[in-house]
């Protein structure tokens, strides 16, 4: 299996507060991988840190065997590599979708107007958001500003796609639209990493599940092993809790 992503050691704090402790874990190419745990945990520092919006306090990320936090990497580069999907959408409100989904492409990746818009195009269609092209982000649903946030990182090519609670932000009837949509990705055999409190959707579409759990990895596995199966206690206890509130 190649490996796209690998974290050595990864610590991160703010202040005294220890976040992530010691964190090792692979991402294979066209693998979902789903990290799963309670509200402060470090799920969503762990992402934040693969992607540098977070620096990480010790340890190592390697992205195709390159160790990222040498100082020679080019972060820009690297960022642009990785598609980024958070909780609040991040859509600028001044932008109609099209532009939304074209600005990224012609600044960074120095794409011409019209091939920018080819290929957003391509993936606002993917997202079923096609005939909202001139709309301004005030006239979307929250699923629909999502869709458009999925299509927009599409939009840059990446090569690894991280959401951050993709689904968290949005009402009950508008979470299955974003979902779908992630499906379809994860049997496109885009490599995945994705924190969220769906366990269904973890269950059904992730290759391996992580549960996090006071900065630590507590256990990983296959779906099946960590829903049906799971080793720790601690993962018990959270399977129960969370699965009794759904």
């Amino acid at each position: 299996m190649e490996k796209v992503i690998e974290i050595q050691h990864l610590n991160k704090s703010f202040g005294t507060h220890e976040v992530l402790k010691d964190i090792d874990f692979v991402v294979n190419k066209g693998e979902v991988v789903c990290i799963i745990g309670s509200s402060g945990s470090g799920k969503s520092t762990l992402l934040r840190c693969v992607n540098l919006l977070e620096k990480p306090s010790g340890g190592q990320i390697i992205y195709h065997g390159e160790n990222i936090l040498d100082e020679k990497h080019n972060l820009v580069e690297y960022r642009t590599k990785l598609g980024m999907v958070f909780q609040q959408f991040n859509l600028f409100n001044n932008m109609n979708v099209i532009d939304n989904c074209t600005v990224g492409q012609i600044k960074v990746l120095k794409r011409s107007k019209e091939e920018a818009a080819k290929v957003a195009m391509k993936y606002l269609g993917f997202v079923g958001m096609g005939n909202f092209v001139n709309a301004k982000p005030r006239q979307l649903s929250g699923g629909q500003k999502q869709r458009v946030a999925i299509a927009r990182a599409l939009s840059m090519e990446p090569d690894v796609m991280l959401f951050d609670e993709p689904t968290s932000a949005l009402d009950p009837e508008m979470v299955g639209e974003v979902l779908v949509v992630m499906k379809q990705l994860a049997e496109s055999g885009l490599t995945m990493l994705i924190v969220t409190h769906e366990m269904g959707f973890a269950k059904e579409v992730a290759d391996r599940v992580v549960f996090m759990d006071k900065g630590v990895i507590a256990e990983e596995g296959p779906p099946e092993e960590i829903f049906n199966n799971p080793k720790q206690e601690r993962t018990r206890e959270f399977l129960k809790r969370t699965l009794a509130q759904g």
